[in-house]
């Protein structure tokens, strides 16, 4: 650091060009130069911003300089890691949200070297008896209690323990900050596997039925695509590209992917046509709604929120009375179907999966029909009436 050979002698002054008298200010802290207007045409009052500025220019200094120090605080840690990575995040708000509690719970001043094991595992212990959040209208009347239940172990993993573990190894390794030595394999919950839904040709028609015009066409479309929610959304018109039957989504992580119009999903999607400039999917409006910054009219036309479609999913699956099916296995079912007509790799091109290993938990589905095949060979072979031939 500098320490206290801070340039504070230039003073306020007008510039030659200047025509309404307003004064300038320009000084150095640490060799880096401020300068601009004050706004001001009194000199003392100009001082006053010039004064203002240099207290303001200090405590940004001593806030980066405090990134970077030998020893971080968890909020210096925090705020270093949110510029570098947490930022960049395709679903940042939630990466906020994550360190916002860990900041909350810890305290911003607790220094990372004195973060150990026995801390990690009081967070967790935290986090995991915690509540999934409401889902229910404050103020609005139920017929029936709420069940809440707390969060699981994907969600203390993903929220907590990750967030947390990237912190401290980044600091470690990249930064060179003196850490606390944490077991993190001790840490992270075990985690269900991800199951494997396949719609039934009856259930996907049942759940269709119920759903209102413009959010079945695009439920119709995840089960044609295996596109993500988020992926179908986020559809736009200028990444569908009708001459060349293909169209781009943009995924995990913000990565496009590029996938081919079937002709099932070309007919869907010519169909969507003069709905809105720029998103693919729209729903009607039942009714109209005047409520503050929100305007709907009843019977036109607008994009497609995901907090929407969720929700229009969710009550469709309800009403329909198919079990245990979410949103997401529309995207289990598409993979599942085209894995029966193909490959492995070709349903890893499909779903845009880094790693073949993510793809192969639907193999399920490549044995399931060899078990059919040898049923259906074993029907023949010991047909009813038809002597059993031993070749031996």
């Amino acid at each position: 650091m500098e320490g206290k050979k801070e340039d504070y002698d230039m003073s306020v002054f007008i510039r030659k060009e200047t025509k309404d008298g307003t004064y300038s200010y320009e000084f150095q802290l640490h060799r880096r130069r401020f300068s601009g207007s004050t706004g001001e045409t009194s000199k003392p009052k100009a001082k006053q911003v010039e004064k203002t500025r240099r207290a303001e220019a200090k405590a940004s200094f001593d806030a980066e300089s405090a990134l970077f120090a030998p020893q971080l605080d968890l909020q210096s840690a925090t705020a270093r890691w949110w510029q570098e990575v947490g930022q960049h995040h395709a679903n940042a708000k939630t990466t906020m949200n994550n360190l916002e509690w860990l900041l909350g719970y810890f305290g911003p001043t607790r220094m990372l070297h004195d973060i150990v094991d026995n801390d990690v595992a009081a967070m967790v212990a935290k986090r995991r008896g915690e509540f999934v959040p409401s889902q229910r209208k404050p103020g609005r009347k139920y017929k029936t209690p709420e069940v809440r239940r707390r969060v699981g172990p994907s969600t203390v993993n993903r929220t907590a323990t990750q967030p947390l573990r990237e912190i401290v190894i980044r600091a470690r390794d990249l930064w060179k900050v003196q850490t606390g030595e944490i077991k993190w394999s001790e840490h992270l919950l075990d985690e269900p596997k991800e199951r494997v839904r396949e719609a039934r040709q009856d259930e996907e028609s049942a759940i269709m039925g119920e759903l209102d015009r413009g959010f079945d066409e695009a439920v119709k479309f995840a089960f044609l695509s295996g596109c993500r929610r988020m992926e179908i959304i986020g559809l736009i018109w200028p990444r569908v590209d009708f001459f060349n039957r293909q169209f781009i989504v943009i995924g995990k992580g913000n990565k496009a992917r590029t996938i081919p119009m079937s002709q099932a999903i070309f007919d869907l999607l010519w169909s969507q046509q003069g709905w809105h400039a720029e998103s693919v999917f729209t729903y009607e409006a039942k009714r109209t709604v005047r409520h503050g910054n929100r305007s709907l009219t009843r019977g036109q036309r607008y994009a497609l929120t995901e907090a929407g479609l969720k929700t229009a999913m969710r009550r469709a699956v309800a009403r329909s009375s198919v079990d245990n099916f979410h949103f997401h296995d529309t995207r289990h079912t598409a993979a599942t179907r085209v894995l029966r007509k193909s490959n492995l790799r070709v349903v890893q091109e499909l779903l845009g999966h880094e790693d073949i290993k993510t793809t192969t938990k639907y193999a399920h589905a490549m044995k399931e029909d060899v078990r059919a095949a040898l049923d259906a060979m074993d029907e023949v072979i010991h047909k009813p009436g038809r002597p059993f031939r031993n070749e031996a």
